[in-house]
């Protein structure tokens, strides 16, 4: 006999109570400021420890960028992690009412059967199936924070496009002229414009090729685990989960700005009682400033591709203008490290804190507002045509924002070395 489909009312998997669209949205934005804060740290760590004498790529941004976009890869195909949520009735039906594919215009006792698991249903092929559940989990404020949060603040558009022009300008650092490293008997030497040029057409193609590689190769990963992958609890994520992460992620923040103001190797502080002035403080410049600064990134970049990315479904006009925003705020603060603020001042950026404030703007700011593991994703997704016209523009427009930015100085004035490492 076969058995009764389910509906709204009856007991199992489908009837999860929701959160209320406050709730929810309260839950939404911890989760970014908390993988917002987590991302940035894996980002400059990895940047650390990547950037070595003798590395055979020298930049810093390289692996962060590739490992965000595995992520997201696995992220955007795997169907085990939040398929607790697939059989949420309301959202079933409110995409049936959106779809213009009549294959998806399936009926009410298709789309609710069997335990969430839609594939079962012979009325619903596993392209819809897919199609489904990725539509639903982009609502689940942990999966947001997993791929807008984490994956989004890992990756940086802006830096990538940093070191594209510093390649260009024959600027681009090495680890043996890196100043926390043993110095070397290498330098820098001079190239002619058509070297410039081959520079500048490696970084990109190194970048883009390798994170467009680590989106499908994420993609692979999440098929061959299909089997295997372990299953999120809906019942604890709402009810325990989602309301831990609201103090973790705001008193992380909020401890990360009292420690800019007053970090601990400040002189007389508890990590500071052998230093003798503030030019030995360290902490904010290494890390702190740009945890301060980075959920303010991520969440600007969330709330620009909520409000801009449907405006033009062939051109993400959100995931464009934020990492044009950020990559000429990058460009400015970069410039204000590397000049001289006045004809007193010898010191570039003004001062050993200024000179932390504005990394912490590059780093933090400008790093969660822009993107690649998206901007990857989003050329994976598009037509090729489009895709191709949204990948040019984006590095073109980036690129002569820098050019004009950064430039401007570079070639009239030169960089000076700044103030903070």
């Amino acid at each position: 006999m076969a058995s009764k489909p389910l509906r709204p009312s009856d007991k199992g998997p489908l009837k999860h109570k929701r959160a209320s669209a406050i709730a929810t949205q309260l839950y939404t934005i911890s989760y970014l400021i908390l993988f917002a804060i987590l991302g940035t740290l894996a980002r400059l760590g990895l940047q650390t420890i990547t950037f070595y004498p003798g590395a055979p790529v020298a930049l810093g941004e390289l692996w962060a960028n590739f490992g965000g976009s595995l992520f997201m890869g696995f992220l955007g195909e795997d169907r085990r992690l939040f398929s607790d949520e697939w059989g949420d009735v309301r959202t079933l039906k409110s995409i049936k009412k959106r779809g213009n594919d009549r294959k998806e215009n399936f009926e009410d006792d298709g789309a609710n059967a069997g335990n969430g698991d839609l594939e079962m249903n012979p009325e619903v092929t596993a392209t819809n199936a897919k199609r489904v559940h990725g539509t639903v989990k982009k609502t689940i404020p942990l999966y947001i924070g997993l791929a807008t949060g984490f994956c989004g603040s890992f990756t940086s558009f802006s830096s990538f496009m940093r070191d594209v022009f510093l390649s260009l300008s024959n600027d681009l650092p090495t680890p043996s002229s890196y100043p926390s490293l043993p110095a070397t008997n290498a330098t820098t030497t001079s190239r002619n414009g058509g070297e410039s040029f081959m520079a500048v057409v490696a970084v990109i193609l190194l970048i883009v090729c390798s994170c467009l590689s680590a989106l499908f190769f994420g993609a692979h990963v999440a098929n061959a685990l299909d089997g295997v992958m372990p299953t999120i609890p809906h019942t604890f994520v709402q009810r325990y989960m989602d309301r831990l992460i609201v103090i973790i992620a705001w008193g992380s923040w909020v401890g990360a700005i009292s420690m800019a103001i007053w970090p601990p190797d400040r002189p007389g502080g508890p990590a500071g009682h052998n230093y003798v002035s503030w030019k030995q403080e360290t902490w904010r410049g290494q890390a702190i400033y740009a945890v301060v600064f980075a959920p303010v990134g991520c969440l600007l970049r969330f709330y620009a591709s909520i409000y801009l990315n449907n405006l033009l479904p062939t051109f993400p006009l959100g995931t464009f203008a934020v990492n044009m925003l950020g990559t000429a705020v990058l460009g400015m603060a970069w410039d204000l490290q590397h000049a001289p603020l006045s004809s007193s001042m010898s010191v570039a950026g003004g001062s050993i804190v200024g000179c932390q404030v504005l990394q912490g703007v590059q780093d933090g700011f400008c790093g969660c507002l822009t993107t690649v593991s998206t901007w990857v994703s989003e050329l994976s997704s598009l037509r090729r045509k489009h895709s191709y016209l949204y990948g040019f523009t984006s590095i073109a427009v980036a690129l002569a924002f820098l050019v004009i930015i950064m430039g401007s100085l570079r070639w009239k004035h030169g960089f000076i070395t700044k103030a903070c490492v």
